[in-house]
């Protein structure tokens, strides 16, 4: 059964005659009689009545609807696979720290699911390791973890992105409303200093001013941004994680004098994993574009849109440069 004899069939069957159906096809009335015998051939049975008003038969009436099913589905079927060569239709598969989540990774998925409603978006958070485990084992296709990663040998970077960590705590912590402050009062003010594992490990100058100060406690992300909000402790924070508390001021910033911290992280892939599908490469191209705006608008309900582009080839395994 092939699709030309369904094609065949169901012209027939809306056109009343074999000549009108090979008319309309624009081909000759033999091709399209041999379509119909190899189809009956196939189906077992007479699909027509032939004769001065041509009709279907039980069999042909039965099959019909079937034949228009099948050809409806491979329609679909088509206009999917071109959506997807233009990045209309598709699937995105992404891993990402939990502390970028929602700062810059939440409204990059909502500028996709704007411009492309069509495209299924899959986002999975976790921790470094999760998510490396997560790609090696072909869960996701890009991740945006840590960086540099120290099992990176089957990775690819794509972009990075740094961002500042900053030491935080209530506004009417004591340490808030020295301006900026030395370590030496970090270490004695925080009380306690929550240290965070924004790294795979802790920065050495975190440690030391832990060490001094004798009352720091290591707590999960979630559980030290409750404690600062109550006004609870001190601690340094990767700044997309508390960026809208920190415009909203219910939490402080504050300057440390001599000290400088930044994380570093990046959307990696498997090498060797094929090439990038036109909904991934919009994506991505998304998620980097938020990643150059300043910290405080990167979690804006304003979207961003793509500008027209050539298009990309599904083939490409390159992601398209930014214009901005």
């Amino acid at each position: 059964m092939q699709l030309d004899q369904l094609v065949a069939f169901d012209r027939i069957a809306r056109e009343g005659t074999f000549s009108r159906a090979a008319h309309a096809l624009g081909l000759g009335q033999p091709a399209v009689s041999a379509r119909i015998l190899a189809l009956e051939e196939g189906i077992g049975g007479a699909l027509f009545v032939r004769g001065r008003i041509l009709r279907l038969t039980a069999l042909g009436e039965s099959f019909l609807p079937y034949a228009r099913r099948a050809l409806e589905v491979l329609r679909e079927g088509a206009e999917a696979s071109r959506q997807a060569q233009v990045g209309e239709r598709g699937s995105v598969r992404n891993g990402v720290l939990g502390s970028l989540a929602g700062g810059l990774v939440g409204p990059a998925v909502a500028d996709l699911v704007r411009a492309h409603p069509q495209v299924e978006c899959h986002v999975r958070s976790g921790d470094h390791e999760f998510l490396l485990q997560l790609l090696l084992d072909g869960i996701v296709d890009v991740a945006l973890t840590v960086w540099p990663c120290t099992s990176a040998v089957e990775l690819t970077p794509l972009f990075l992105f740094r961002e500042p960590v900053v030491l935080v705590a209530h506004p009417r912590h004591p340490l808030a409303r020295n301006g900026r402050v030395s370590r030496d009062q970090v270490a004695r003010l925080a009380r306690p200093l929550l240290r965070l594992r924004w790294w795979q490990s802790h920065d050495p100058r975190i440690l030391r001013i832990a060490q001094q100060s004798g009352t720091s406690v290591e707590v999960a992300m979630e559980v030290a941004r409750r404690m600062v909000a109550s006004g609870v402790g001190a601690g340094f924070f990767a700044r997309t994680y508390i960026a809208d508390e920190l415009e909203r001021g219910t939490l402080a910033e504050i300057p440390v004098r001599g000290l400088t911290l930044f994380r570093d992280s990046a959307l990696v892939r498997r090498r060797h994993s094929g090439p990038i599908s036109p909904a991934l490469a919009a994506f991505i191209e998304l998620l980097r574009r938020r990643t150059l705006l300043p910290l405080a608008m990167t979690r804006s309900a304003k979207p961003l849109r793509l500008r027209p582009r050539r298009r990309v080839r599904a083939a490409s395994a390159s992601v398209p440069r930014l214009d901005i």
